[in-house]
């Protein structure tokens, strides 16, 4: 068990080291809602590798933290910005979204339609489908 905790550690102190790489990439905003001025964490979009990359995590809130460990409660207009982060530059932003949206879909009928329209790149998309939120 201290061997796992170990590593658990050593895997926080690496995305430690590139927190502040992710606060200007983000510009401090969470990089799924846009959200401003609030509490922010690191967030390694599934699957995960050995090491933490940059380019496979995000910055994002607390609230968005809670909805991907629990994406039954996602519900709601509320999560319409994500029709938007569908659309990101960052293929990261769109996997995590078009997985959101996907959830969504089972409940929202608007979500269900954002989806019809979205297209990702092959590699994106094949991303998305190989991990769950």
């Amino acid at each position: 068990m201290a061997k796992g905790h170990e590593l658990h550690q050593a895997r926080m102190m690496a995305l430690q080291a590139i927190g502040k790489d992710l606060a200007r990439r983000a510009k401090s905003k969470c990089e799924l809602t846009g959200a401003a001025g609030i509490p922010l964490r690191p967030y390694e979009v599934p699957p995960v590798g050995e090491h933490p990359d940059i380019d496979r995590t995000l910055l994002i809130s607390e609230e968005c933290h809670e909805m991907l460990e629990h994406p039954q409660r996602l519900a709601g207009r509320a999560w319409q910005c994500l029709a938007e982060a569908v659309w990101s530059e960052l293929p990261a932003v769109q996997v995590v979204a078009w997985r959101m949206l996907r959830e969504l879909a089972k409940r929202e009928d608007w979500a269900r339609e954002v989806l019809d329209d979205v297209f990702l790149d092959p590699e994106v998309e094949e991303w998305a489908k190989t991990g769950t939120l």
